[in-house]
């Protein structure tokens, strides 16, 4: 294990590594200390180069780039060997290999709601990124964590998961698979040391979501950041990007359908 002793990790993998805010929990580890960060990134993104920048310009020691496509599931073990390669890089021969001390799953697509369910090839992309891809790489980062006996996975979900909604169904639907899978994966894998952190967040400010009208509860980038690394620290299953999206949702799971469905969120 190489987080030190006040819990800041030496080692960080972004598998999503230029989502803003997988570079924005990145960023407030940084804050704290140093740390070499491995961003797998899709090869031929525009904001590769930008990623690596920023990062360097907040105090990484080292910011290495890995070819990552989520598409392509077969790469995905060799992804995930390059990464824990990476965190042993610079250590002297006969050491032991580098561990990954967190682990951020912050990849996603969305695009027009009433479109996605409307077109069998963008619904199916759509799921097979955002649910299957984050399954993939879960597996096999949560195999090395096992290994290594600790670590801290961090897993980028949303309160559209918790109860879909039909304004925008098939994003909710993959993010509400990927938020079951991740908190089961933290259940498996804390009897062996890592631990996993599902943060579900509203409506972040980023580009991502720039195509969709700004809905109540909207937040920064740095506050989900923020609040994610607390909830990891703290070794929280599951935190809300603002808080209050927590006592909302627990009052929404048991609105009536009928009545759910006229509801303006």
């Amino acid at each position: 294990m190489t987080i030190d002793a006040v819990g800041n990790p030496k080692t960080i993998l972004v598998l999503g590594g230029t989502s803003e805010i997988g570079l924005a929990i990145t960023e407030v580890y940084l804050t704290r200390s140093p740390a070499r960060v491995v961003l797998a990134a899709l090869p031929g993104d525009p904001g590769r180069d930008g990623a690596v920048a920023q990062l360097k310009a907040k105090g990484a020691t080292e910011v290495d780039l890995v070819d990552f496509d989520a598409l392509d599931t077969e790469s995905h073990p060799k992804v995930i060997d390059e990464a824990w390669s990476l965190a042993g890089k610079g250590r002297s021969a006969g050491s032991a290999p580098g561990d990954v001390d967190v682990a951020i799953v912050a990849f996603a697509l969305d695009s027009d709601s009433e479109e996605l369910w409307q077109n069998q090839s963008k619904a199916v992309l759509t799921a097979q990124v955002n649910y299957t891809a984050a399954v993939s790489v879960g597996v096999l980062v949560g195999e090395k964590m096992k290994a290594q006996g600790s670590g801290r996975i961090i897993a980028m979900s949303s309160v559209a998961g918790e109860r879909v909604k039909r304004a925008n169904f098939v994003y909710g639907s993959t993010k509400a698979g990927l938020d079951g899978f991740y908190l089961g994966l933290g259940e498996a894998l804390a009897p062996f040391g890592p631990r996993v952190t599902v943060v579900r967040p509203g409506m972040v400010r980023t580009q991502f979501s720039a195509h969709v009208k700004e809905a109540p509860l909207t937040v920064n980038k740095e506050d989900v950041a923020a609040q994610a690394v607390a909830a990891a620290d703290k070794g929280k299953e599951i935190v809300w990007t603002p808080g209050l999206w927590r006592f909302v949702m627990m009052g929404l799971r048991h609105v009536p359908r009928p009545v759910f469905r006229k509801l303006p969120i």
